[in-house]
Order: C-alpha cells, then sequence, then structure tokens
C-alpha cells in the first residue's frame, strides 16, 4: 500500500450501558494493535474521539458512524478494532463506499465479546459485497498474527487456509441418500411456508435479513409482523393462563433463581410477564399462520417488557407448557415446536424450518437452536469452542432436559427491566451445524458436523465465568475444522445446531440437508469431515 496512515475505528453497541462497560477492554485492544502496527513502520490515525459525556470511545449509532466516516480518506487502509458486541449497521454505510483495504480485527476473548461482533461485521460485509480481510489473535503478539498483519500492509489483503470447504456438488452422495432431502425441498416450494417476523434488523444485523426475493424461491414468505402487537396481545393473556404455565415449568423441575431487588434479580412477576409472552407469540402465529417466527429481541421490546428468552427456548421445544386459542377452544401447534431464530436471523430461520422439517422426517429429535460462535480453548487434545446464547436454547438440548434447566436474569446492561434465561449445559452427542448466509446476491450454506462433549464442572464453570454465566452453553468439537479455519470461513456470529442419535444418523442427517438445501437452489458447502467422529 502506497500510505503509512492507518486509519482505526472502533464500532459499538447503541446501549449505553453496555459501551461504558467494555470501553475499558476496547482500549486495552486498541492500544496492543496500534503497538503492532507502529513497529511495522505504519502510523495509526484514530478517526474518532472518546467522548466525555458519555465516558466511552465507540461509534455507537447509524449518525455518528456517518460523521466519522466524512471525516476519513476513503482510500486509506482501515482496521476495525473489535472487543466487544457491536451493532454494524453504525458503521456499514461508510464502508460500502470505502475503497481502501479493510482488516476486522478481534482479540481472542470470550468476555464481552469482541469475536462475535466481528464475525458478525465480517458477515455484513459478506452479504454488502465489500471486500474485507480479517485477522484475531490472543494478545497479538504471536508471530501469526504478526505475519497476517504484515502481509496486509504491504498488499491490502491476507488469505487463510480454507481447505476444509468443499462444494457439495463435488461430494458423491447416491440418489438414495439424498432422496428425503430433495424431496422435502420440492414440498416447501410447492406448498410455502410463511415466516413470522416480529421486527427485522436486531442489534444492526444487517446480514441477517434475507431479501424477499432470494427468500421466495425457496418457497418462504415473510408475515411482518409488529414488536407492538406482541405488547398488546401480551397483556390480553390473563394471570390464571400466565400461571398455569409458570406452575408447569416448576413441575417440570426448572429451577428459578430468584431474588428480592427487580433492578438486579430475576422475580417471579418478572417470569410471568416472560409466560404471558411466550402465549400471545403462539396466539398470534396461529392467527397468521405461521410456520416459524423470529422476535426482534432488543430495541423496543426491552423498554416493555422482560427479555423473550424463555419464551423463545419453550417455542422451540416439543415439549412445552400447552397454549390454548383465546376461546380455550384448541390447543395451538400441538405436540410441535414452532421453530423460533433468535434476534430475528432470518438466515437461522430458513435453517430451523428445513432442519425441523427433516429431522421430523427422519424419526430424530426435532429441536434446533442458533448459538453464538462464541470463543473456545484446546482441552484434552480437543480444541473445544463455547457456543452460547442468551437462553433461547430448548431444553431437550440440555443434560437433565427440564429438570436440568435453570432461569437466571438477564444482566441489567442489556436487559433493563430483567427476565430469565433457560439456562442449561448441553448434553454429549452428535451434532449438524450449519449456516445460510448471503454472498454475491445468492443464498448460500455451509453444513459440517460436530460433536458434544462433556467438560468437568469446574470447567464448564470456569467458562462460563470466561463469557456470560446466566447463558446456556455447548461443548462443542467440530470434525476436521480447526479453530482457525471456522473463524476465517464463517460468516455469521450465530451458527445452527440440532442432535442426531448416532454416527451413522448424523451423517444421514447431514446428507439429508445438503440434498434440501441444494435442491432449495441455495449453494451450499460441506465443511470438514461429514465421515469421521471427533476423538
Amino acid at each position: 500500500m502506497s500510505t503509512n496512515a492507518v486509519t482505526l475505528i472502533a464500532n459499538g453497541d447503541l446501549r449505553l450501558a453496555a459501551n461504558q462497560r467494555c470501553w475499558p477492554e476496547q482500549q486495552k485492544v486498541e492500544r496492543a494493535i496500534i503497538r503492532v502496527i507502529e513497529a511495522e513502520g505504519h502510523q495509526v490515525v484514530r478517526a474518532h474521539e472518546e467522548l466525555p459525556e458519555k465516558k466511552h470511545g465507540f461509534i455507537d449509532s447509524q449518525k455518528r458512524g456517518r460523521t466519522v466516516f466524512r471525516q476519513i480518506d476513503p482510500d486509506n487502509p482501515l482496521v476495525i478494532a473489535f472487543a466487544a458486541w457491536q451493532y454494524s449497521h453504525h458503521v456499514l454505510p461508510g464502508l460500502s463506499t470505502h475503497r481502501g483495504p479493510i482488516l476486522t480485527v478481534a482479540n481472542w476473548s470470550g468476555t464481552w465479546p469482541g469475536l462475535v461482533g466481528m464475525l458478525n461485521m465480517n458477515g455484513c460485509l459478506t452479504k454488502a459485497g465489500v471486500p474485507y480481510s480479517t485477522l484475531w489473535s490472543d494478545d497479538f503478539t504471536d508471530e501469526k498474527f504478526r505475519q497476517g498483519l504484515r502481509t496486509w500492509l504491504e498488499t491490502g489483503s491476507v488469505a487463510h487456509d480454507l481447505s476444509h470447504v468443499l462444494p457439495a456438488s463435488e461430494l458423491d452422495f447416491t440418489d438414495a441418500e439424498s432422496e428425503l432431502g430433495r424431496r422435502l425441498a420440492g414440498e416447501l416450494r410447492r406448498d410455502k411456508a410463511i415466516m413470522g417476523v416480529f421486527d427485522e434488523g436486531c442489534m444492526g444485523m444487517y446480514n441477517a435479513i434475507i431479501p424477499d426475493e432470494l427468500l421466495h424461491p425457496v418457497g418462504i414468505f415473510k408475515e411482518r409482523l409488529s414488536q407492538s402487537a406482541l405488547y398488546y396481545e401480551a397483556t390480553r393473556v390473563s394471570e390464571e393462563e400466565a400461571q398455569a404455565c409458570f406452575e408447569w415449568l416448576k413441575d417440570r423441575g426448572v429451577r428459578f433463581r430468584f431474588g428480592p431487588d427487580e433492578d438486579e434479580h430475576l422475580t417471579e412477576a418478572q417470569v410471568l410477564q416472560q409466560c404471558r409472552m411466550y402465549i400471545a407469540v403462539l396466539r398470534i402465529a396461529d392467527d397468521f399462520g405461521c410456520d416459524l417466527v423470529g422476535i426482534q429481541y432488543q430495541q423496543g421490546l426491552k423498554d416493555l417488557l422482560p427479555a423473550s428468552d424463555l419464551a423463545e427456548g419453550l417455542l422451540n421445544n416439543t415439549e412445552r407448557p400447552p397454549v390454548y386459542s383465546r376461546d380455550g377452544a384448541r390447543e395451538l401447534y400441538p405436540g410441535t415446536a414452532l421453530p423460533h431464530f433468535n434476534e430475528v436471523d432470518e438466515c437461522a430461520g430458513l435453517d430451523a424450518l428445513v432442519t425441523h422439517r427433516l429431522w421430523r422426517a427422519l424419526g430424530y429429535p426435532p429441536e434446533t437452536t442458533l448459538h453464538d460462535l462464541r470463543w473456545g480453548e484446546p482441552y484434552d487434545g480437543d480444541f473445544v469452542w463455547v457456543f452460547e446464547i442468551s437462553g433461547a436454547a430448548p431444553p431437550a438440548h440440555f443434560t437433565g432436559g427440564y429438570s436440568g434447566t435453570s432461569s437466571e436474569r438477564q444482566p441489567p446492561m442489556y436487559f433493563r427491566l430483567g427476565g430469565g434465561t433457560l439456562k442449561g449445559i448441553s448434553k454429549p452427542g452428535e451434532i449438524i451445524w450449519s449456516r445460510v448466509f448471503a454472498e454475491d446476491g445468492r443464498l448460500k450454506a455451509d453444513v459440517g458436523r460436530g460433536t458434544v462433549v462433556e467438560l468437568p464442572r469446574e470447567e464448564t464453570e470456569r467458562r462460563w465465568r470466561l463469557t456470560t454465566s446466566q447463558w446456556p452453553i455447548m461443548h462443542a468439537v467440530l470434525h476436521g475444522v480447526s479453530r482457525d479455519q471456522m473463524m476465517a470461513r464463517h460468516k455469521s456470529n450465530h451458527i445452527q445446531v440440532a442432535y442426531a442419535p448416532d454416527d451413522d444418523a448424523a451423517r444421514k442427517a447431514l446428507i439429508s440437508k445438503v440434498a434440501a438445501f441444494q435442491n432449495m437452489g441455495i449453494e451450499t458447502f460441506v465443511c470438514g469431515s461429514h465421515e469421521r467422529a471427533a476423538s
């Protein structure tokens, strides 16, 4: 690159408390990155100052991002430093017209988390068609990071090993193995499905919105619903109905971690409101004939109701509290889950619907959910990922089911009105993981295999302390995919998971899913091994 000047920006959250809490860690990360860039003979210019009145230095809105980018030379090399969750749309307008090379950099830490924010930004840039490179490091002193940064500074790009990615069209699956996936894809295109969307664009996740013109050919059509309608419907649910739902959960063994202070602890009143939301979602979904639903989860609704996590996890579970029509005449969605895509991630929603229908046809437990690809470390010879989401995981995924489930208050920095999660430790077993994403104006999908492993309780607790202890956790080993390969390829902060009964069943499920995606017109890739079980 011709210039020695490198521009640095820090994109952040929309929520003031989150930005203030994460700012000290962001400062440490920026200082470390700046030291390495300067050691390579380049000057770093931070494009925006700290905001004394807000006590942080993040870009905290699209409005602020627009102002910052007006002062940036569009031909300068640009580094985006991540140590926290961020709303990608704050800076996407400026990045969309930036001509210089772009590098996203995150610290290898599960705390706030920068890795998750960076993966979301990478997915958004991929969908937007904006070229970028990406790097990550524990402390930015290792030679691999330094070499990658040096290459980017010299050439404007850095490549990673993607040898684990194989186009599914090159795999030799038989017609008999693929028949179920082909058939279900045809049924979906013929009969159509309705995706209920309670407001799009959660937390800046541009990559989580599927344009209608890409969604319609696969047979899925959006019913655009409003969080305002969800709030109103929740107010119509009676005290008796909410209490019955709450008692059902207690009878199944769910442990609620209550405390006396609404501002800091989970309370029974918060849980009853969450039960009302759960009932309201099913009634609205029934009104509109929805086959799956997603709740925006943050802006707007969080100021009216406790967090939606408990409702979301129940929706994703086959066994759940019964809900009846408003007149009490019939049970809604009896004997089945109503697939819910957390944070209204429509890519995960499409995936969840396909998985739900395939797994039911295969006779496998159909519960599915998305997790954040949060962080991970080696353990006993394997790299063990921490998959963790805010509470929307179904209890069927946990060791002990409902009796292995607890509910803890969401952190006040995110949810002023509280609300409980559905927290548990995912049971050991075989999983299929996947991600649908948009690139080059088309839908694509990555599919792979993994094994959920059981770690000693003290190791699980340590990992919870280093991430978010209120949330459900999955210890995952991916087959034939290294840590760095996963980071380099994955186009989202989210990863979709579903269990298969055993090794042979997992292979059959993967082939069926690949066949379904391909026959829906989704360009599909198999990542890692579809044959070999993890150690």
